[in-house]
């Protein structure tokens, strides 16, 4: 039985947008959700950044933006770890506590800045609940190869031909998973 299921695909195809209607469809089910949710910001269509959020909460920050003034760079972001810390870490530690399931949307090279971001992840790979999450597309680290090692684990890639109805695989997997563990 799948316990981590992870989605990952080319950037813009819709992982975040997968996930986020498995979330839906399962919290219609009666299950209490957290964890972090990440999105692209743009301004006139152009990206300036991402923001990352507590799924349980709503609350928001920034994980990366072009005119943030400090902290590790990619491309022509920098990473913002006080809010990826503070919201991101603190909602996924939150859901280990207290919800059925939780999410981790991205495990990508701007989350993977941050030590508290790597330990909380590997916290919540290793509680017993399930784990929904998407992995930036090609990543080649560590943590990630021990994810997708697992025997519990699954990563499915996002495509176009199955993006509008890979939700449901996922509903089933997890509500599988959930079952066994009742």
């Amino acid at each position: 039985m799948k316990r981590l299921i992870f989605v990952t695909g080319s950037p813009s195809i819709g992982k975040t947008s997968v996930l986020l209607r498995s979330v839906n469809g399962l919290k219609n089910r009666g299950y209490e959700i957290g964890g972090m949710i990440s999105c692209d910001v743009r301004e006139g269509g152009v990206r300036v950044g991402f923001e990352i959020m507590d799924f349980s909460t709503g609350q928001r920050g920034w994980l990366a933006h072009i005119n943030q003034p400090t902290g590790p760079k990619i491309s022509k972001y920098r990473v913002n770890l006080t809010d990826l810390e503070a919201i991101g870490v603190s909602s996924i530690l939150d859901a280990i506590r207290n919800a059925d399931i939780i999410i981790v949307d991205e495990i990508g090279p701007m989350e993977l800045f941050s030590s508290a971001f790597r330990d909380v992840v590997v916290q919540a790979v290793e509680s017993d609940k399930p784990v929904l999450g998407t992995v930036h597309f090609g990543l080649r680290d560590p943590l990630v190869n021990n994810i997708k090692n697992r025997e519990d684990a699954e990563i499915f890639e996002v495509t176009y031909e199955n993006r509008e109805t890979l939700h449901n695989l996922i509903i089933d997997k997890v509500v599988q998973s959930l079952q066994k563990l009742s």
